[in-house]
């Protein structure tokens, strides 16, 4: 159990590191534009080189477009929901376009982090060491992530608190993850996880594709490229580790 402790503990570290950092002082639109690109390159980069062939290796391709139909239409559905708001009374056009793009930044890392917390609970099935290495490499990857979300969110409602505790929330479902595969995997079959890979894939490439690279393209800065390939390159180098 202290080794079970240790290593959850240590998967859930990163993204309250990187919401720490976020928050660290307010700001700037370039800043914030940046990010936005470096999270799309995060998050396209662990769509198409993790998810979708893990989606595949689980399943099948039908599973695995399934899965990513379910994803990018539940998005959609969510957007059409709680739409983008202008003219907001309170802040600026800009924040207020920036607030909803960072809740759904927000609940796409939410979302994302429950397989992962499965895959340090496999891990710990097989080999204890391996589990302790597969949740550091997830602890060092989500710090960048923490930052993408809490940044945003700091910069359009300007609660340092509530952004980086919304942020850090994001740790919760690998822990979640991790104990309903420690103890329930056996009864979840690889076709359900499948399409549930595939959908967090979905909702993911939603979520850049539509949400944060056009809420930054508007006003960037051609340095912003640069930070898309920065998140790309991030997500490789980074299984290296793994």
């Amino acid at each position: 159990m202290p080794q079970e402790i240790m290593i959850v503990a240590l998967s859930a570290i990163g993204p309250v590191i990187g919401s720490g950092i976020g928050v660290w002082k307010r700001p700037t639109t370039n800043y914030i534009h940046n990010m936005l690109y470096f999270a799309a390159g995060i998050m396209l980069a662990i769509s198409f080189l993790d998810l979708i062939p893990e989606s595949r290796h689980l399943g099948s391709i039908l599973t695995c477009v399934a899965g990513l139909a379910i994803g990018a239409t539940a998005m959609w559905a969510l957007d059409r929901v709680f739409p983008h708001v202008h003219g907001c009374a309170v802040c600026g056009e800009d924040e207020c376009h920036m607030g909803h793009t960072a809740n759904f930044l927000i609940l796409a890392i939410f979302l994302h982090n429950f397989p992962e917390g499965m895959a340090i609970a496999i891990g710990a099935a097989t080999d204890v060491s391996d589990s302790i290495v597969i949740a550091a490499a997830i602890a060092i990857h989500n710090i960048p992530e923490g930052i993408c979300t809490s940044a945003p969110h700091y910069y359009a409602y300007g609660n340092r608190w509530k952004s980086f505790m919304l942020s850090s929330l994001s740790a919760l479902p690998i822990v979640v993850g991790y104990f309903v595969a420690r103890y329930l995997f056996t009864q979840i079959s690889p076709e359900i996880m499948s399409v549930l890979v595939g959908a967090t894939a979905g909702l993911m490439i939603y979520i850049s594709a539509n949400e944060l690279m056009p809420a930054a393209q508007n006003n960037s800065g051609r340095q912003t490229i640069f930070f898309f390939m920065f998140g790309i390159v991030s997500v490789l180098l980074l299984e290296l580790i793994g």
